[in-house]
């Protein structure tokens, strides 16, 4: 989940404020004014000045647009040309993060710093155990030469007054894959030939410096004036995130103007059921194990750092994309708008011809502030598909594509899992010894990029304990209106 902290609310009300401004068909004419409203120059600025904190404003809008900002050629292009352009649908390369320049420059530049705790003492174990002999002494206190200094911590260890300081970057901290560095400009860089999409740079900047791109005002544009008939795919980890139960949500969906909603775990039914069978061909045919293939972002793990992992990963398509062949199979003159909790799933769709759209549960929650929807009002039962089951819903949490294939095996079948609770330096390790893995251990492994599964996704809005309190309410509505059915029969 993204930390709550005032980068997000900053990103809220931007959404908020475009989402209201295209409602009311002013947002040509008032966008160039959003930096100048949310930041004046009666406020105190939150850098060092209000012009710095009007251009991050800019840059981010940007982004909410739908542009990566290393491509910005005029600085003096007006949002509203941008505006035009996403309105128009601008043309996504596969890349769904950019970076802010303007509010990465504020990050540290170094990691290890000096502190006033250094007491000048006579052994000296910095200076004398650092092997690039960057720290001199110099009025009795320790100074590390940044252009000599290469990071590797040793100092830092050896001082006995722990005097040295570590500093951070939190997004260079937080990717598992080394996929984000600075540039000779002191700006992030994100290596797309190494990211994995999961979002965890994005969550950990302090500054809101890391956006993904989005195409939230394409997307109701083509809703509110273009009459584009719409069908939207929620995923499960959306009715975790709300204080409304499932047909609320969902009917509130349809409310924004969509024309149709399914539940991607419908998709999730399909993809239980064919993902047992396979594991048990993949099984009888002699292999070791088999991962799930659900997690896009593991799927760009294993493309891009374990291709030696590919041959024991599942060929059943997502949940996404069995409700992608499904919304369109139903409604082929609409156009598929999957609703979710995870970045990776604008990779994901990128590459599914079925899928038009992904919104992110921030951007539906902004829908619902911006256009005043009260999710409690919108109560029509009969949204929620008999076919859904409980289990199905259960794939947004961790173990939940586990219990679900649980639930098809038949008893004899006594199959070893285990669950890989989202990709981090440790969890790579284990995955990478997979191939290796000796007899007797599991046969089937569930693995999920964000630990705790889906409801603890990069873009959603509530925090974890509440999400798998709302998850099990969402699970039990089935069973209680399957209870309620079976009494009235």
């Amino acid at each position: 989940m993204t930390y709550y902290n005032n980068a997000v609310i900053t990103k809220r009300e931007l959404l908020v404020r475009l989402i209201q401004l295209l409602d009311n068909d002013t947002l040509l004419d008032k966008i160039d004014r959003i930096p100048v409203e949310m930041r004046p120059r009666t406020n105190s600025p939150i850098r060092c000045c209000v012009h710095k904190d009007r251009a991050v404003i800019k840059y981010k809008i940007m982004a909410l647009l739908g542009f990566n900002i290393a491509d910005e050629e005029d600085e003096l292009t007006p949002l509203k040309e941008y505006a035009v352009q996403a309105l128009e649908g601008y043309t996504q390369n596969g890349n769904f993060l950019t970076v802010v320049d303007e509010a990465c420059s504020s990050c540290v530049q170094v990691n290890y710093t000096v502190s006033n705790l250094c007491q000048g003492c006579e052994g000296r174990p910095c200076q004398v155990n650092c092997p690039k002999d960057a720290i001199m002494v110099i009025n009795g206190k320790a100074n590390i030469d940044h252009q000599k200094c290469v990071n590797c911590g040793i100092c830092q260890k050896a001082c006995p007054f722990h005097a040295i300081a570590y500093l951070p970057v939190p997004c260079e901290e937080s990717c598992p894959v080394k996929a984000i560095r600075k540039n000779t400009n002191g700006i992030e860089e994100i290596d797309f030939d190494k990211c994995i999409h999961c979002g965890k740079c994005m969550t950990a900047c302090p500054f809101g410096a890391i956006s993904e791109k989005s195409q939230i005002l394409n997307l109701f544009y083509n809703i509110k004036h273009q009459k584009e008939k719409t069908v939207a795919m929620v995923a499960p980890a959306i009715l975790s995130q709300f204080k409304a139960s499932a047909s609320q949500i969902l009917s509130s969906i349809r409310a924004i103007g969509f024309d149709e909603v399914i539940e991607v775990a419908e998709g999730a039914n399909m993809t239980t059921d064919h993902e047992t069978n396979e594991l048990l061909e993949r099984l009888d045919g002699g292999a070791a194990f088999m991962t799930t293939s659900c997690c896009p972002s593991y799927m760009e793990f294993s493309e891009k750092h374990a291709p030696e992992l590919k041959p024991f990963i599942s060929d059943t398509p997502s949940p996404m994309a069995y409700t992608a062949q499904l919304a369109k199979t139903r409604y082929p003159d609409h156009k598929a708008v999957f609703i979710g909790p995870c970045l990776a799933k604008r990779t994901e769709a990128f590459k599914n011809a079925n899928v038009d759209y992904v919104i992110t549960t921030e951007e539906l929650g902004a829908l619902f502030a911006a256009l005043k929807i009260d999710l409690a009002a919108n109560t029509d039962q009969s949204i929620v598909a008999d076919i859904v089951r409980p289990e199905s819903r259960g794939y947004a949490s961790s173990g939940g594509v586990t219990n679900a294939i649980k639930t098809v095996l038949s008893t004899e079948h006594n199959i070893k899992t285990e669950l890989i609770d989202g990709i981090d330096k440790r969890n790579i390790r284990l995955l990478k010894s997979l191939p290796k893995k000796k007899a007797g251990e599991a046969s089937f492994y569930e693995v999920m990029a964000c630990e705790n599964g889906c409801i603890n996704g990069p873009v959603n809005v509530s925090p974890i304990k509440v999400s798998q309190a709302n998850l099990k309410k969402a699970m039990q509505e089935i069973v209680q209106d399957e209870v309620c059915e079976s009494t009235n029969a």
